[in-house]
């Protein structure tokens, strides 16, 4: 057994029209290395490859087998700063659940947004499952008064954004895998990027907690950084054309920089909405797994989403 949401997604792979996966993994296939790829792939590079993405130093790019351990690792960091007391994690439903379920685990009391000061806040950007990107100001707003913010950027390269770090928000750290855009879920290989003042004391607690990465998986996601061009040009327009099909079936949502949106259309209940989707194998993801049940997440990363969508549509429209 995984987390619930992965469960609720693999138990139902059956259904004929698929709007719950959020990655393009099958769609998408990460670049092979070669051998000579493999032999001399090295963390360093890796880590400056990304790096010059990120627009950082590498000496503040720390690699993870994915996004889900890079979480957990800034997690417990910032669970060794809180002060004497029991800590308190910000965040704002609906939300991606590890980011806020293993604050939960560690200890943290979860809190809504509010100006009361805070040893976590975490967010994903874009927002799954809103799909929405945040500007400076509502990140920054989102992230005052909290000793340190996670920020998910997993579904980032949907979109053409760079990344938040170069706004620079104090105590802001930044975490991203290549199991979403790129679809590479085998490759294991994601990446954490603390603050600038905290780079040495993150560096001690990664070096108790982190082995060195398997060379395959360095060598894969160098081989697929090289074919990066080539796969996001791919994967933006079939996410893009997606995303205009749903907003002409859904308007007034928010503006979609990532491959998922959620639908509050089918509330007060979404959870009883995604069940009854199943008895017509139309799948999607119930919004009580993201903390907001009024809901349910759709994906809108698949080539059959036209066909899909056309279904989901029939079967919201006959609950109505």
């Amino acid at each position: 057994m995984r987390f619930p949401l992965a469960d609720w997604i693999d138990r139902h792979a059956e259904c004929r029209y698929q709007l719950a996966t959020s990655g393009m993994r099958g769609v998408v296939r990460p670049a092979v290395p070669t051998a000579r790829q493999l032999r001399e792939a090295t963390e360093e590079e890796l880590r400056r490859r990304l790096a010059r993405e990120l627009d950082v130093g590498a000496e503040r790019v720390f690699l993870a087998p994915g996004a889900t351990e890079a979480n957990a690792w800034a997690t417990f960091y910032a669970l060794l700063r809180a002060h004497g007391r029991v800590p308190r994690c910000r965040v704002r439903y609906p939300e991606y659940p590890p980011l806020y379920e293993g604050p939960r685990a560690a200890g943290f009391r979860l809190v809504a947004p509010g100006p009361d000061r805070v040893d976590l806040a975490v967010v994903s950007q874009p927002r799954n499952p809103e799909g929405d990107l945040w500007d400076r100001d509502r990140l920054a707003e989102f992230a005052e008064r909290s000793l340190a913010t996670i920020v998910d950027e997993t579904f980032r390269q949907f979109s053409r954004a760079p990344s938040t770090l170069r706004w620079e928000i104090p105590g802001q750290w930044a975490t991203g895998s290549f199991t979403k855009v790129y679809g590479g879920d085998d490759l294991r290989v994601g990446f954490v990027v603390p603050p600038a003042s905290e780079v040495d004391g993150f560096a001690r607690f990664h070096g108790l907690f982190a082995d060195e990465m398997p060379r395959a998986s360095v060598a894969g996601a160098l081989a697929t950084l090289d074919a990066r061009a080539a796969i996001l040009r791919r994967v933006r327009e079939l996410v893009g054309r997606n995303q205009a099909l749903w907003r002409r079936a859904t308007p007034g949502g928010p503006p979609l920089a990532g491959p998922v949106a959620f639908d509050v259309s089918v509330g007060p209940d979404g959870d009883r909405f995604a069940r009854r989707c199943l008895r017509h194998s139309v799948l999607v993801c119930p919004g009580s797994y993201f903390g907001d049940r009024a809901g349910v997440r759709v994906c809108l990363t698949r080539p059959s989403f036209p066909r899909d969508l056309r279904r989901y549509l029939e079967v919201r429209g006959s609950a109505a």
